[in-house]
């Protein structure tokens, strides 16, 4: 499978950066109160949290641990005008036009000596101009595809006529300021869709900044609030509530003291970990496990794959030579302590090429050289 990417994008001087830092527990990034101090975008890979992971160790006896990761890249922040260029715009967007999926960070915190590049704290005329932008770059985008299908239609290409008649109402439907992901359309043309490699039809992941005082109820905090209402009704969008600066602080200490001060916060779990975890979701992604002697992994794969396309997520001869697959599920697994009492329970079990994998499956692959 193709490594994934998810795209960190918002505003100069909404945290950004020190997000990106949080996340990769890195300081790759400047960060710094001023705009596009990160140029050239930042990549990291981040691991995927995983609490299984620490009980399938125990019961394989190893001392290896690999976890999934995800691919986050820290693009520098927007302005108005970037689809014409402006502040290097042109650059920022083609980092996002190869991005799987959007974090978009909005600032939902008041803070004078944080410069705000417009002014006043208000994340849902940031959401807009972000999008806008995005909008604009897909109408010059959607307009030069539609002219090229045109041509085709010429020669009664069918591809050509059903794309130009999409194009058509997707010209329309951007014109409206509408982002591509809100077009009502039918499964068939989501996949037409999806191929145009539209900036607003990326499923999106919003990351409301929070200041520390707010971060044990972010339902009182109306920036949260104004947020959620706005994506409710936004198909592809989801949002997690983060305090980019508490998760700086939380890089420099340890498991133990990160707990205890997040419990001083009045939260049990860090943001970037629930951020990792929704992006990792929006994403369409699972994990299935490996688990022996040498080393309990975690393997990404996207629903709906096959037993087979699973297997060659390790290794293309894996899938090219897929026998069977021995599969017993985490659940499992946990209850009995060991494959051979969940194979005695009758839990451990042989599937062939038809099995769909599912999140959690612990899986020894079969297969011919």
């Amino acid at each position: 499978m193709a490594k994934t990417q998810a795209g960190i994008v918002g505003l100069p001087n909404v945290g950004k950066s020190t997000l990106f830092n949080a996340l990769t527990r890195s300081r790759k990034a400047e960060a710094a109160n001023y705009p596009f101090c990160t140029i050239e975008p930042n990549v990291g890979v981040v691991l995927v949290p995983d609490e299984r992971m620490q009980k399938l160790q125990a019961i394989a006896g190893t001392k290896v641990v690999i976890p999934a990761t995800i691919d986050i890249v820290d693009i520098a922040g927007l302005v108005a005008g970037a689809s014409k260029g402006e502040g290097k715009g042109n650059d920022f967007l083609s980092n996002i036009r190869e991005c799987d999926a959007i974090i978009h960070v909005v600032r939902c915190f008041d803070n004078d000596d944080i410069v705000h590049s417009m002014g006043k704290v208000d994340p849902i005329r940031d959401i807009g101009v972000i999008e806008t932008e995005l909008i604009l770059a897909d109408i010059q985008s959607a307009e030069q595809q539609l002219d090229r299908n045109q041509k085709k239609v010429r020669s009664q290409d069918k591809e050509a006529i059903a794309a130009v008649e999409l194009l058509s109402r997707l010209v329309k439907h951007l014109n409206e300021n509408e982002p591509a992901s809100t077009m009502e359309v039918s499964d068939d043309e989501r996949n037409r869709l999806k191929a145009f490699n539209l900036l607003s039809s990326k499923k999106v992941l919003f990351a409301c900044n929070v200041s520390e005082a707010d971060l044990a109820e972010p339902s009182k905090n109306h920036h949260v609030v104004a947020v959620a209402a706005l994506i409710g009704k936004r198909h592809g969008c989801e949002h997690v509530v983060i305090c980019a600066q508490v998760e700086a602080e939380l890089c420099d200490l340890t498991p133990g003291e990160a707990t205890e001060f997040l419990q001083s916060l009045g939260v049990t779990d860090s943001g970037v970990s629930s951020l990792i975890r929704g992006a990792y979701h929006l994403l369409g992604l699972a994990t299935y496990f490996t688990a022996g002697e040498k080393e309990v992994r975690a393997w990404t794969f996207r629903h709906g794959m096959t037993a087979p396309q699973c297997a060659g997520v390790i290794h293309t001869d894996f899938e090219k030579g897929f026998v069977k697959a021995e599969v017993v599920s985490y659940e499992d697994l946990a209850k009995y302590g060991s494959v051979a009492a969940a194979r005695d329970a009758g839990r451990y079990r042989l599937e062939g090429k038809a099995y769909l994998f599912k999140d959690g499956d612990v899986a020894l692959f079969r297969f011919t050289d």
